[in-house]
């Protein structure tokens, strides 16, 4: 096979133009038909078209589109903001509302530098953050994540953050197990903690599952509780970035939840508007709102944007109504026994996972070692073309092994896709792996 890729790979030009979306399928202006089955990047929760979501936005635009933060409150507002604190339940019952993951994260970490300063400790503004993480796009954000593809350009201009090895029980972090991984990895956090001083450390970031760098890495039982705990003494913050697992995708409605753990703060976006919209929110509890007298210091011009507020209403509503967060916890081992189906037999899966309806594959060279497939081939983006061209969308990341090397596919499908539309996401994945594979 030619180590060459399809031009289409990487050449916006020959993208195909979307026409249309209804439910779980997409088309394009030829008419071909696309089976969404990563959510695009994990964010079309409810598939697309819904007619109820696209109402009240028209519905709200038809009354005001923006109401400025500033000078206004609004009903869409208001009324999220009551959703989203009943969904979170604890005392993380205060927000910012952004218009995506970015932003949310960047408010999250401004949110943790502002309640040190207000405490009179103004040294505490190192972040602490784990490799094979991702977090987002603008600057702050760029500087926590820890994948080398996305932020190599911008080394020069990023945050100088404590960094931590990945937290992954299929690739333990040397002198750990599967079964140790967890605890060795809080070890890891205390003593990077004890060794940059606890009096200069803000805030320790981390996805609770771990989405586009590691693909769909749970959080090992009993991890989350003791970074509570190390965090909680030394008097930092825990950020729980749930921009791409939250919202109900991984089967709570605050992935969090699952570990049994409440953060200080949280970020979330994707699933919140559903893709509708560009909505996304930093929450915060109440001992970090009470330190600044609940006047956070960020925010954007479209913050809480009533239009955008308006959608996640609307969204958050079919959510609630349909028990569509049930369905997905109900769901979750049928999803992943149906991918485990599609993929038997193929002596390149070496690990399946994930929680909810966030579920991915990893590719190795070498079962047994482990080993994963040189980078060169690119075979995450070969297995994306060929299912692109078979009809699926899916969700391919790689250098999830060590920032250069490995191959994961994500599969995030809506909360409401059928039966049916499941087998077929699978079927086409299954297919497509094997035609790709066999002709390596």
């Amino acid at each position: 096979m030619s180590n060459k890729l399809p031009p289409s790979i990487h050449a916006v030009n020959d993208m195909p133009k979307v026409s249309r979306g209804r439910g779980a399928y997409l088309y394009d202006v030829n008419g071909k038909q696309y089976i969404d089955g990563s959510g695009g990047p994990a964010v079309y929760c409810i598939g697309h078209g819904n007619e109820e979501v696209n109402a009240a936005i028209f519905q709200q635009l038809e009354s005001v589109a923006h109401g400025y933060r500033y000078q206004f409150t609004s009903d869409a507002l208001e009324e999220l903001t009551e959703i989203i604190r009943a969904r979170c339940g604890g005392t993380l019952q205060y927000m910012v509302f952004v218009t995506g993951g970015s932003e949310a994260v960047e408010s999250c970490l401004k949110l943790a530098l502002q309640y040190h300063y207000a405490r009179g400790e103004p040294k505490r503004c190192k972040f602490i953050a784990r490799e094979r993480s991702w977090h987002g796009n603008t600057l702050g954000a760029l500087s926590v994540s820890g994948f080398l593809e996305r932020k190599k350009a911008f080394a020069g201009s990023l945050l100088d953050v404590v960094r931590l090895s990945p937290t992954n029980a299929f690739r333990p972090l040397p002198g750990a197990t599967a079964e140790t991984v967890g605890e060795v990895s809080a070890k890891e956090l205390e003593a990077a903690i004890l060794k940059h001083g606890a009096e200069n450390i803000a805030a320790f970031i981390f996805e609770p599952v771990v989405g586009a760098a590691g693909g769909c890495v749970p959080a090992p039982e009993g991890y989350a509780k003791r970074v509570r705990e190390i965090c909680d003494r030394h008097g930092i913050l825990m950020i729980s970035d749930e921009v791409m697992c939250g919202a109900g995708r991984t089967g709570n409605w605050r992935a969090l939840e699952k570990d049994g753990v409440e953060p200080d703060i949280m970020s979330i976006a994707k699933g919140l508007a559903a893709g509708y919209l560009p909505l996304g929110a930093a929450i915060y509890s109440k001992k970090v709102s009470a330190a600044f007298d609940h006047v956070p210091q960020t925010g954007h011009t479209f913050t809480g944007h009533t239009a955008c507020c308006a959608a996640g209403v609307a969204v958050q509503k079919i959510v609630s109504r349909e028990k569509l967060v049930e369905r997905v916890a109900a769901n979750e081992a049928k999803f992943k026994a149906m991918i485990a189906d599609a993929l038997s037999g193929i002596e390149a899966v070496g690990d399946i996972r994930g929680r909810g309806y966030f579920i991915a594959a990893e590719f190795v060279a070498d079962r047994v070692t482990k080993k994963p497939f040189a980078a060169e081939l690119k075979l995450f983006m070969r297995i994306r073309q060929q299912t692109f061209e078979s009809g699926l969308i899916c969700y391919p990341v790689g250098g999830n092994a060590d920032g250069v090397n490995g191959d994961v596919v994500i599969l995030a499908p809506p909360y409401n896709a059928t039966d049916a539309e499941l087998e077929e996401i699978c079927g086409k994945l299954g297919k497509s792996v094997k035609q790709v594979l066999a002709q390596l």
